[in-house]
């Protein structure tokens, strides 16, 4: 679909759908959690008024709750493209999703295998890995270019060998915003023999997932940073997840999965409310384009992300290139704001002043942001970034607009 042939984002509509815009701020800590949608929330109360109950029994309210549940799951499938609902595990974070994989996972390896992790990763993808080092897993680092601040393939090629079991890697940096060639290096990490697990937390609130166009073998994200509530989504490929040893009480069946992976299940209510952000996605592009064009759910799903990727490189390059035009600033990442390099998480330093003492200067007027590592503590190393008290980051989403980007750029003028 090329830019031209896109309809204007209709932005009063979107917001309609947002409540908390209705209050006069501005939100651009987006990365660290997005505002709600109206439908999430209705659909939580629908769920706890209607069909508080346990799953699993044979009366009515039981079966309603039950098919709501799945309801979530199947709508999570088709949001990521994931081959059936069963592939999609829900939890309560990213963090504990992924350090509940690297437990399970990693009781299937043996002395001396290795893990390949990146030094731009959050510590949800970092920590779990290394910890496998206890049981004699030997962790190795993909360190970012320093100069591109990209992941070069080349570098990764120099640490595979055939001890190789497993590449995590981040689909886009919560701190750089730069996209990373997930099917090329998924690519290369299965030639070896490898697997790849990808924290696409960054990723998924711009960008369609599809798990099978990237043949991961693992993917996990936050839900409640794409619109919906505290819960969080791993997918596995089937076979992948049958083989591993499960997380759950020992008498749930080998073949059980998700189940066997959700310790008390998923949370009911949160799982019922994420049919609302496919519902919104679907509705996004039916309000764009007609109701009655004949698109599939999969094919309204990529109009609705045309359309968000469209508005969000004019965020992006608002913002870029008024940073790019003051001389004491440094962008980290990259400073173009084109749609195939980076998504609008923007963060820079400015010299001569911590990144720490500009957001204060921002919460009298309503402006949402932060400085810091962001739980990336090693990239702001690799940096040299320590001695600016890591990073000030903007984060946008498709509810912001030009108009909001302005009244940053406004006081960030009077700063640097």
């Amino acid at each position: 679909m090329t830019a031209a042939a896109l309809p204007e984002l209709d932005l009063p509509y979107v917001r309609q759908q947002f409540p908390a815009l209705e209050r006069g701020w501005v939100f651009f800590d987006n990365a660290g959690g997005s505002q709600v949608l109206r439908g999430v929330v209705d659909r939580i109360g629908e769920f706890l008024y209607g069909s508080n109950v346990q799953l699993g029994a044979s009366y009515a309210l039981s079966q309603l709750a039950m098919e709501r549940v799945a309801a979530g799951a199947r709508a999570m499938a088709t949001l990521i493209n994931a081959a059936d609902p069963s592939e999609v595990v829900l939890g309560p974070s990213t963090s504990a999703l992924l350090r509940m994989l690297a437990q399970c996972l990693g009781a299937t390896l043996a002395v001396g295998d290795e893990i390949i992790v990146t030094n731009t990763d959050h510590e949800a993808n970092l920590s779990p890995w290394r910890a496998l080092t206890a049981r004699g897993i030997v962790v190795k680092t993909w360190a970012v270019n320093p100069t591109t601040l990209d992941l070069e393939l080349a570098d990764l090629e120099a640490l595979l060998t055939r001890r190789t079991r497993l590449v995590t890697v981040t689909h886009t940096s919560n701190l750089l915003g730069n996209l990373n060639p997930i099917r090329a290096i998924a690519d290369r990490v299965h030639a070896q023999g490898a697997l790849i697990c990808v924290d696409g937390v960054a990723f998924a609130p711009h960008r369609q997932v599809d798990v099978q166009a990237l043949d991961v073998d693992f993917y996990c994200f936050s839900l409640y940073k794409v619109y919906g509530p505290h819960i969080a989504l791993l997918y596995g490929q089937r076979d992948r997840l049958l083989a591993l040893p499960g997380y759950n009480h020992d008498f749930i069946a080998p073949t059980a999965i998700p189940y066997k992976f959700q310790p008390g299940g998923s949370c009911y209510e949160l799982s019922y409310s994420l049919v609302a952000i496919t519902e919104y996605l679907q509705h996004l592009a039916q309000h764009h384009w007609g109701a009655a064009t004949g698109a599939t759910p999969a094919q309204q799903l990529g109009q609705a992300f045309a359309l968000i990727e469209a508005h969000e490189a004019q965020l992006a390059e608002r913002l870029l290139g008024f940073l790019r035009s003051r001389p004491r600033v440094r962008v980290i990442g990259n400073p173009e704001a084109g749609v195939s390099q980076r998504v609008p998480t923007i963060s820079f330093v400015v010299q001569d002043l911590g990144s720490d003492q500009i957001p204060p200067h921002l919460d009298s007027q309503r402006i949402g942001l932060r400085s810091g590592h962001f739980y990336a503590p090693q990239l702001i190393e690799a940096l040299g970034l320590g001695s600016h008290q890591g990073v000030v980051r903007v984060s946008m989403v498709h509810y912001n607009t030009l108009e909001e980007c302005d009244r940053l750029i406004d006081h960030l003028s009077r700063l640097f």
